[in-house]
């Protein structure tokens, strides 16, 4: 038995358990459930938990305490699981994107609100649905299954920005989504904490290089909606046209990328205008943070776009592609272009490089962002307090 009596929000790391693969998402996991763990809402206990075959078990190395939800079980947790204890009142928070797990747990999910559960879902992105072109084949039907099943069996869906609960109602209303009520989507901004000193040391040479021209800075992991491809194609003109300007990719491999892989590693231009580095340290990607000429955010398309606020953090200016959750975010803060092909990104590029030159590209300093205890409470906000955004109506008339 459990013997504290309080409500508990049960946070899913299904995932994170598992493995850390330093993804985006696994950044959010980790320190929303630390900042969840350092202030957890008022009468209840915050516990981790995880899909263990058939069941919610506790993850006890991630709920010991804050600092241990930095990192992941080191291997299998030592203890055998121990199944979660339900009460009424308990609330689930599918923290974690679970793919994998959550379609085959509809069952589960059904006891667990005929025991009083309240089940939340967090949406980072419709990515694989709306960009399927740049994810592996089958990836869009795979994750449609998670929607659906989140969707018809959630109390509410929590989005990292507006912007994906505008795509995810969109998607609600045109697919065949049942349940018997209405499903409020909230949305709640992510956050930012790069702390003044990280572990690790830089590569003063990398600096140096940095330093010595106008450097720009792209980081994420390379996939294809990431535009990295089109970015050094633009490049490669600039440097044709004589322009010198570094740019500094901070990003491990992903998918579908084998090509631009060796693009880079073989790359002439390798150390010399062109870096690439696929395991930056955080004393690393803070330096350069700090020492680059500005950020370019060229995702064709993106749920939130943390680096922004990263860059906004050191100062750092952003030009980042025209898109609407960039504009949410970064507001009159960041330099913003339209580029079908590496030409009209390089003109793009070299027009703020004037700018930049000129001392009048536009600063991001006064970007707005919250740290990740400020994004903690905004989600809680949205599903303890109802601080919803919309009503996806429409699903009544499909029961």
């Amino acid at each position: 038995m459990r013997p504290d009596p309080r409500p508990q929000l049960l946070v899913d790391l299904s995932v994170l358990v598992q493995t850390d693969d330093k993804s985006g998402i696994q950044r959010v996991v980790r320190n929303v459930l630390a900042a969840l763990l350092q202030a957890p809402p008022a009468g209840c206990a915050v516990e981790a938990v995880y899909d263990a075959g058939g069941y919610y078990a506790y993850a006890s190395t991630f709920g010991a305490t804050a600092a241990a939800a930095a990192t992941p079980l080191a291997g299998d947790d030592p203890a055998p699981p121990q199944p979660v204890v339900l009460r009424p009142g308990d609330i689930f928070l599918g923290l974690d994107l679970a793919p994998n797990h959550v379609p085959g747990n509809r069952a589960l999910y059904a006891d667990m609100r005929r025991h009083g559960v309240q089940l939340y879902f967090v949406v980072y992105d419709l990515l694989p649905i709306t960009q399927s072109q740049m994810f592996s084949p089958g990836a869009a039907p795979w994750f449609a299954n998670w929607v659906k099943t989140v969707a018809e069996t959630a109390d509410g869906l929590v989005c990292i920005s507006r912007a994906v609960a505008d795509e995810l109602l969109d998607w609600i209303e045109h697919n065949d989504v049942r349940r018997p009520t209405p499903l409020p989507v909230g949305w709640f901004h992510l956050g930012a904490d790069i702390p003044a000193e990280a572990n690790g040391s830089a590569d003063e040479a990398l600096l140096a290089h940095v330093r010595a021209r106008p450097s720009l800075l792209m980081v994420g992991t390379l996939e294809p909606r990431k535009m990295h491809a089109q970015a050094l194609d633009a490049f490669e003109q600039l440097w044709r046209r004589g322009v010198e300007a570094n740019l500094v990719i901070v990003g491990k491999p992903g998918w579908l990328t084998e090509r631009l892989s060796e693009r880079l590693r073989l790359h002439p231009e390798q150390g010399k205008h062109l870096f690439w580095l696929p395991r930056a340290d955080d004393a690393t990607l803070r330096q350069l943070y700090a020492s680059s000429a500005g950020l370019l955010a060229a995702s064709a398309a993106e749920g939130f776009g943390l680096p922004l606020i990263e860059a906004a953090h050191h100062g750092l200016p952003v030009i980042a592609r025209d898109l609407p959750v960039f504009r949410e975010v970064a507001g009159d803060h960041a330099w913003y272009f339209e580029a079908g092909n590496g030409t009209q990104l390089a003109d793009a590029l070299a027009r703020w490089l004037d700018l930049h030159a000129a001392g009048e590209a536009p600063a991001s300093a006064a970007m707005p962002w919250l740290d990740w205890n400020a994004s903690a409470a905004a989600l809680l906000r949205v599903v303890l307090d109802g601080a919803w955004y919309r009503m996806a109506a429409t699903l009544l008339s499909r029961e």
